[in-house]
């Protein structure tokens, strides 16, 4: 399998303010700005970290497998096959995005494979599938969100099949230049065309919050602070001014 010269460019870069507020706001914030926004299914769910300190930001880049067919395994998986390629695909900044098809007992990355996507400069790796080598992979301190951990290859139950194609992981519909943002509390996918607004939306909804946190803490409701009423929009708004002079 050749390298494919017509994987598709980044629908988008993101500006540097957008990029920004990605390395800083929660995922439960991007997920809670998405469905506001009528996109209700962006966390990928029963994906663990295996760094839940590190956080990842990225570009989707995908690699989808299909289910092992003996009598096609051998043109699928040997040589440079769709996994060596979707690794080699890989630029600055992407995130290798896994379609493992929910399997939890068979290897779809490693060590080595994460270690030579680490190298070309990759975020990090998502799969729904099963993570091989984790302890060297954690060791690498490599951001990689998984299923769960199998010492199994690939090759007992998959084929890798394409790259850079939309995929489905973890019940989420994955488009090459979706971003990608993973911290503790698991992973959500960004529609490239949304990402900026959002990101920018979730410095703004975490400012509420924190706003919100403090006259709770003090005593109050949260029904006229959580959100912000109407009619307290001008205490936040001088509280926020205070807060941006120091």
């Amino acid at each position: 399998m050749e390298l494919n010269e017509d994987a598709p460019d980044r629908p988008v870069e993101l500006p540097e303010a957008a990029w920004a507020a990605l390395q800083q706001v929660s995922v439960e914030t991007l997920v809670h700005v998405l469905q506001k926004r009528g996109i209700t299914n962006s966390f990928l769910t029963g994906l663990r970290p295996l760094l839940p300190g590190k956080r990842m930001v990225g570009y989707a880049r995908t690699l989808r497998f299909v289910p092992l067919r003996e009598d096609l395994q051998a043109d699928l998986v040997r040589g440079r096959n769709a996994q060596r390629v979707a690794v080699e695909e890989c630029r600055a900044d992407d995130v290798l995005v896994i379609d493992a098809r929910q399997v939890p007992d068979a290897g779809t990355i490693g060590d080595l494979m994460a270690m030579r996507l680490q190298r070309r400069g990759a975020a990090g790796v998502v799969t729904d599938g099963a993570l091989r080598d984790a302890a060297a992979v954690e060791a690498m301190g490599f951001p990689t969100y998984r299923q769960a951990d199998h010492a199994a290859t690939f090759g007992r139950r998959h084929m890798p099949f394409e790259t850079n194609r939309p995929v489905s992981c973890a019940g989420v519909f994955v488009v090459p230049g979706d971003l990608v943002v993973g911290d503790a509390g698991g992973c959500v996918v960004l529609p490239a065309a949304l990402a900026a607004e959002v990101a920018l939306a979730a410095v703004e909804q975490e400012l509420e919050e924190t706003w919100a946190a403090e006259r709770i803490d003090a005593g109050e409701p949260t029904l006229g602070t959580f959100p912000v009423g109407a009619d307290r929009r001008a205490e936040f708004d001088a509280w926020r001014a205070r807060r941006e002079q120091g």
